[in-house]
């Protein structure tokens, strides 16, 4: 299939729209064993959530004070029997590494303020539809879920549409492309028709006046 006969004429494939990485390999189904791995666990934690009734704070904070024991523990029986401590890396964070942080935060932090700018002040119509709309899908899926249920409901969707989308791509173009088609024609159309229809009525008030 041909540039041409994409959807939006692009030039890559979906694997290379999705950065053609570790990523795209994982939502893409290509190494497989990532991919059941992370709805497995990713399912894990959800009933985990939703029958115990945990929240993600007290679970990390549960887990954080399980592991530290654990180690404190180990720690201090290691020197009293002579063995050697718990073999925990070296936990630092460089500057340069902080810096770079820093820098990504700040970069799309300044992105989005500026496009929130914009459309307090009117200066892009079509930034703010878009940012309406947005806002009040997440208004109506956060008051019909909660936010795990939400999360990995997203998860499973971009593991699955994507590689269906691939599998199965020139057919799903063909039938988008073809529906955008007639829908531009009737679009056409009424817009024809609604204009006539205007310029008829403009006419008809100028006689009578």
């Amino acid at each position: 299939m041909g540039p041409s006969d994409r959807l939006f004429n692009r030039q890559r494939t979906v694997h290379e729209v999705l950065g053609g990485g570790l990523v795209a390999d994982v939502i893409l189904w290509r190494r497989k064993k990532l991919t059941w791995g992370t709805l497995v666990v990713t399912l894990a934690a959800w009933v985990v959530f939703e029958i115990s009734g945990y929240t993600l704070v007290s679970l990390s904070s549960s887990v954080l004070l399980l592991l530290t024991t654990i180690l404190f523990l180990w720690a201090k029986s290691a020197a009293v029997l002579n063995r050697p401590p718990p073999p925990l890396p070296e936990m630092h964070i460089s500057e340069d590494m902080m810096n770079n942080l820093v820098a990504v935060a700040r970069t799309h932090i300044n992105a989005l303020l500026l496009v929130f700018q914009d459309v307090a002040l009117g200066k892009d119509t079509w930034m703010f539809f878009k940012f309406a709309v947005s806002l009040l899908l997440i208004f109506v899926v956060g008051s019909l879920t909660d936010f795990l249920t939400l999360g990995y409901t997203s998860l499973v969707i971009i593991l699955t549409v994507p590689a269906l989308y691939e599998k199965h791509e020139g057919h799903f173009d063909k039938y988008v492309m073809a529906g955008y088609g007639s829908a531009v024609q009737f679009y056409s159309k009424l817009s024809e028709g609604c204009i006539s229809k205007v310029q008829q009525w403009i006419a008809e008030q100028k006689k009578l006046s």
